[in-house]
């Protein structure tokens, strides 16, 4: 901007120097002084455009300048257009760019220079028809200049705010996926854990193989979360280098594995697959993990059930999800698993697909999904 400000200084000199108005004496040493075409002329002109070269910077003191030439030349005559046309363009750059506050009292200061300059006329006839004729088109012009200006300002302003809002939601969209990614990973392996390390208290003394099976079972499940968190802030770390989606993704390959850790703490997972197995776009893959995953732990932790039924069916338009037990109706919607089934309901939502959670008429309960592929 400031580079565009002193790009309009030559051609605003140049119009100053074209339209500089004749001194009103002819016989004067000021009209000889300032005759059209002198040199004097075109070297007053240019002393005069120079303030606009800080309009950028300093809008509303260039306009006092402005202001303070169309009453200076006055006493030289009619006035020059182009401080007209100037004074109307800073107004309306002071209206787009300052506060509502520096913008009204440029308009107005604008509007009395306009004002004294007709009274200033020898007659008052002569003042009268400036007030309605050049200075009333002159305010209005200026006035429309400001308008316009304040309307681009409130645009600018309610763009802001938008952007604003626009990163704050998605700084809490980041912290809700955050959430869930960390809830539904540790979730289970904590469940498992505390299963196991309360069977290894109970059978230490009287069954070491089955404690040190136990604790074998918490090692690999620490570890195995201790990988995950590893990799969720590495991928953090990287959020804006290339690198950032190289870290291992869970996906539906990975739910034979997860069935097999949840047997071992005393729970018969069995995974069924329905239709064409293939490969699915990495959101889906991941959601439908963490949906199988968060159920099995619900089942595990809150249910009391000894068996657990998987079922993927990857069907032709969408991927449906099926996890059913054999506990106690109503157990896996305690209070421990509240947010897990939240997480669930939004991951699906955010999929445009289904989600039904509650318990089955014949015992236990159901968590089914269906994800648009």
């Amino acid at each position: 901007m400031a580079a565009l400000s002193w790009c309009a200084v030559p051609p605003y000199a140049f119009l100053l120097y074209v339209t500089v108005p004749q001194a009103p004496h002819s016989g004067s040493l000021l009209a000889g002084i300032l005759r059209p075409g002198s040199l004097s002329v075109l070297l007053a002109a240019v002393v005069l455009a120079l303030p606009i070269g800080w309009t950028s910077r300093r809008a509303p003191q260039v306009l006092g300048v402005v202001l303070a030439e169309v009453l200076a030349t006055r006493a030289f005559g009619e006035r020059s257009w182009p401080l007209s046309v100037a004074a109307a363009v800073l107004v309306f750059y002071i209206a787009a760019s300052r506060s509502r506050l520096t913008a009204g009292l440029a308009l107005a200061a604008t509007g009395a220079v306009w004002v004294v300059d007709s009274l200033s006329l020898r007659s008052t006839s002569a003042a009268v028809r400036s007030l309605t004729g050049p200075s009333s088109a002159v305010i209005v012009v200026t006035a429309s200049a400001w308008i316009l200006g304040s309307w681009i300002r409130l645009r600018q302003t309610h763009a802001e705010a938008l952007r604003a809002q626009a990163a704050h939601q998605a700084v809490q969209d980041e912290r809700l996926r955050i959430a869930r990614e960390l809830h539904d990973m540790v979730a289970h392996s904590i469940g498992v854990i505390a299963i196991q390390a309360g069977v290894g208290k109970r059978v230490f003394e009287t069954q070491p193989a089955s404690a040190r099976e136990a604790l074998s079972t918490i090692e690999s499940s620490s570890r195995e979360t201790l990988a995950g968190l590893r990799r969720m802030l590495g991928a953090l770390r990287e959020a804006d280098s290339d690198d950032a989606d190289s870290a291992p993704v869970p996906g539906l390959a990975d739910v034979e594995r997860l069935a097999a850790t949840t047997a071992d703490a005393g729970l018969e997972v069995e995974v069924h697959w329905g239709g064409r197995r293939r490969s699915l776009p990495p959101e889906i893959e991941l959601s439908a993990y963490r949906i199988i995953q968060e159920s099995v732990t619900n089942v595990v932790r809150h249910a009391g059930a000894g068996r657990c039924r998987v079922s993927v069916d990857y069907r032709e338009e969408e991927l449906s999800i099926e996890v059913t037990d054999d506990g106690r109706a109503g157990a896996a919607t305690s209070v421990g698993s509240g947010y897990g089934l939240i997480g669930m309901r939004e991951r699906v939502g955010l999929l445009h697909g289904q989600f039904t959670a509650g318990p089955r008429p014949d015992g236990g309960y159901l968590v089914a999904a269906r994800l648009p592929v």
